[in-house]
């Protein structure tokens, strides 16, 4: 099935982001077109993550390195974007989100291997990777539109840059209504634009290099062998999923990159885009972290945990929202977006405080109106 695809912190020393970096981001096409893209977000420290409203007509400014001389320039966008960002970071960034297009982001680290554009004083197109997700996505209606915009805007970072504890290693992946699909990495100082033909993102190492690993999984099927004649024996199988043996099930990038993919591409496509939603829950509980599981130490020895803090599935056709924290993780809010983007008014709530369903109370009898 591979065949198709081939190709710490502490707040005083969050550098060492190699302590949480395990986001997994993939999209499905149901049968009748409908698009739904998911995500987890793991992190070990509380980011403040907050679900954001930016209404069209958004002022954003777009600022160069002060060493460049060049002025901040004010740009409106033309479309309403929901989504969350690090109310950490200073001026808070998007990491993930969707238009009213149906044009969704989610933004994965990438420590190591990003290197940012350099902003030159000719330059006329640039701004930091701060303000990209909320210029991406309010600014563009698909992908096609946001390719060819990325070929002249340069987009930084560097120590000038205020991004609070944590370095902003980000690549970015983008799905629009129609299915298309490309991965945005900044590496070497260049921008890299691949069609995300595995349809699925997490971390580091770059988006081509997880295409590659892929190659070393070929064997793996979702149709296990039932027996084989050993000698003069009939041996047969100990229970189903034998044909996934060697399925890598850590907590890393490459390996959450080849379970999703595997995932991904072999469950039966979803008729609509209710079946869709249900199939990609399942697809990302496959790369949920409970606390404990996936632990490092930081630079003063403290042991600390990544953990999913939340996961949100986007229904790009309907313009829906579903997202769940931590403490919620079966209890998904879902959010009716048209109400939202037709709204002028911009709006931002902490992801741990949104109006979660309760879940139905001890002894309620269930099977009885």
């Amino acid at each position: 099935m591979f065949r198709t695809i081939a190709t710490a912190l502490s707040f005083g020393a969050i550098a060492n982001v190699n302590a949480a970096l395990a986001c997994t981001a993939v999209d499905l096409v149901a049968a009748d077109r409908s698009v739904i893209a998911g995500r987890t977000m793991e992190w070990a420290f509380d980011m403040k993550w907050t679900l954001v409203s930016q209404p069209k007509g958004t002022e954003l400014t777009l600022i160069a390195p002060a060493k460049t001389g060049l002025p901040a320039k004010k740009v409106t966008t033309r479309y309403s974007v929901v989504g969350v960002s690090a109310g950490i970071i200073p001026g808070g960034a998007l990491l993930d989100g969707q238009n009213s297009e149906g044009l969704s982001m989610s933004g994965n680290f990438l420590p190591g291997f990003t290197q940012y554009q350099t902003v030159t004083p000719q330059d006329r197109n640039y701004q930091s990777v701060l303000t990209f997700g909320s210029w991406a996505l309010g600014s563009f209606s698909n992908v096609g539109e946001l390719r060819d915009a990325l070929k002249t805007m340069k987009v930084w970072a560097d120590d000038s840059l205020n991004t609070g504890p944590t370095p902003a290693y980000i690549h970015f992946v983008f799905v629009d209504r129609s299915g298309a699909g490309i991965v945005v990495e900044y590496v070497g100082g260049d921008v890299k634009i691949h069609d995300n033909t595995a349809h699925v993102l997490t971390n580091a190492p770059t988006y081509d290099w997880h295409l590659n690993n892929i190659r070393n999984y070929l064997s793996l099927s979702t149709i296990g062998v039932s027996e084989r004649d050993i000698g003069s024996a009939n041996v047969t199988e100990l229970g189903q999923g034998g044909g996934l043996i060697g399925l890598p099930g850590d907590y890393t990038p490459p390996s959450r990159f080849v379970r999703a993919t595997l995932l991904r591409h072999g469950v039966p496509q979803p008729k609509n885009a209710v079946e869709a939603i249900q199939v990609m829950g399942h697809i990302l509980n496959n790369v949920d972290i409970p606390v404990g599981i996936a632990q490092s130490r930081t630079p003063d020895g403290k042991t600390v945990s990544d953990y999913t803090q939340w996961v949100v599935l986007k229904d790009l056709t309907n313009n829906k929202l579903m997202i769940a924290d931590y403490n919620n993780r079966t209890n998904y809010l879902t959010i009716d977006l048209n109400a939202l983007f037709a709204d002028t008014r911009p709006g931002a709530k902490l992801v741990s405080d949104l109006p979660y369903p309760k879940p139905a109370a001890a002894g309620t009898d269930v099977m009885r109106p």
